[in-house]
């Protein structure tokens, strides 16, 4: 997976529908292996983001899960601390 995609599901408060586009977004860039389309690719790329982000959000509202939600803060923080014993620095 994109290291840049965040997982989005059972967090409080919930993903917004920007951090599932922002998540589309990097999904299209990885397997259109590019950051930013070219003008003649731009109209199939905005549909595919469009698309993915459709399909993500009905993925959400799907997904069941009995796992209490998680909080982001806490995510955060144990993410920064993977990152500091991977890296070996402070952040």
């Amino acid at each position: 997976m994109c290291r840049n995609i965040k997982p989005l599901y059972n967090f409080e408060p919930p993903a917004t529908d920007e951090e599932i586009r922002a998540a589309a977004i990097q999904f299209v860039r990885k397997i259109g292996g590019f950051n930013k389309p070219s003008a003649v690719n731009i109209e199939a790329f905005d549909a595919a983001v469009e698309d993915i982000t459709f399909a993500s959000k009905i993925l959400l509202d799907l997904l069941v899960t009995n796992a209490p939600p998680k909080d982001r803060e806490t995510e955060r923080e144990k993410a920064r601390e993977r990152n500091r014993i991977r890296f070996g620095k402070s952040l």
